[in-house]
């Protein structure tokens, strides 16, 4: 996407990233407090999630937050307490990017592990179903709330052997719908992105023989972040927006 946002578009903004640790997640809250946000940093990994602070403190950006939480044992009442103590302490919350996300195991569907599946559903599911409706009565407070979901090529068009995540993100857009259209007369808008076969540590799980060189970096595709998450995406609600639409030849697939 070839956007270009004000320095200070997300300024006094207070934006929650789950996942935040690395990856993406990572790439986001960076860009987010590039432009003047409060971003706080949710994620299971304390030690990667203090390095990002760190690493926004050290750029001169708004001071960040650290939530420690594991989305696989998070309960509602989890959520709800992390919702009062965001209210208590920022009075606010503009934006969630609903990042964090399991890839499980890629196998035959016949073959897919039950265990397996039900930690992939709860992480990219119903965590999110959760945080979801724990920040809703917050974000709808916000002059201009954004929910942004991820989702993925594979949650637009089942594909052999990607079972419970292909499964997961179809779920997840649901979700993104369902929301969007419930929120449609207030100041939120919801949204989901599919960022593509990016440079992370998951897609090189998936796909351990690629090429990496051929994939974008997590910076290259944040300008639909952005967008979503800033003022000039008011009248945008119920989308899911490709971060990469179209492939160079020779580009890998994702």
């Amino acid at each position: 996407m070839d956007y270009s946002i004000a320095e200070n578009a997300l300024t006094d903004r207070v934006i929650l990233v789950t996942g935040a640790g690395d990856g993406i997640g990572r790439q986001a809250a960076i860009s987010y407090a590039a432009h003047g946000a409060t971003v706080i940093l949710l994620g299971r990994t304390v030690a990667k999630l203090e390095a990002v602070y760190d690493e926004i403190e050290a750029l001169g950006y708004p001071q960040p937050a650290i939530i420690p939480m594991d989305l696989m044992g998070a309960t509602k009442q989890n959520y709800q307490d992390m919702v009062e103590t965001i209210e208590g302490q920022f009075g606010r919350l503009d934006g969630v990017l609903h990042n964090a996300g399991l890839l499980g195991v890629l196998s035959p569907f016949d073959q897919m592990d039950e265990t397996a599946f039900d930690e992939v559903m709860q992480v990219n599911v119903k965590a999110q179903f959760l945080l979801t409706q724990a920040i809703i009565p917050l974000v709808k407070k916000a002059p201009d709330g954004r929910i942004v979901f991820t989702s993925s090529t594979v949650g637009h068009q089942g594909r052999a052997f990607w079972g419970a995540y292909a499964i997961s993100k179809f779920a997840t857009e649901g979700m993104m719908q369902v929301v969007a259209d419930e929120l449609a007369g207030t100041n939120v808008r919801v949204n989901a992105i599919n960022p593509g076969g990016t440079r992370t540590g998951m897609r090189a799980k998936a796909f351990p023989a690629e090429d990496t060189s051929l994939l974008k970096t997590p910076a290259d595709i944040m300008p639909l972040y952005l967008y979503l998450m800033g003022p000039d995406s008011r009248d945008v609600n119920g989308q899911c927006i490709d971060a990469q639409p179209k492939r160079q030849p020779g580009e890998a697939k994702s």
